[in-house]
């Protein structure tokens, strides 16, 4: 995923800042967490679509 579409993504719950982990294929909200799956290179932007995260995994994240 390019950077600049990265800097134009925001969480579609809180509408706050997305952390992209490569290895992973996620959009990560820490205030939400919630983590987006990334599928072909396309960001799916639907809470449905969303994993919850945990505190831990939250907490890890940069």
């Amino acid at each position: 995923m390019d950077r600049k579409t990265l800097e134009l993504l925001v969480c579609p719950v809180c509408k706050g800042k997305l952390i992209y982990q490569r290895g992973d294929e996620e959009l990560i909200c820490k205030a939400d967490r919630l983590a987006f799956p990334v599928r072909d290179g396309i960001p799916v932007m639907l809470e449905e679509e969303a994993r919850s995260i945990s505190l831990e995994e939250r907490d890890a994240l940069k």
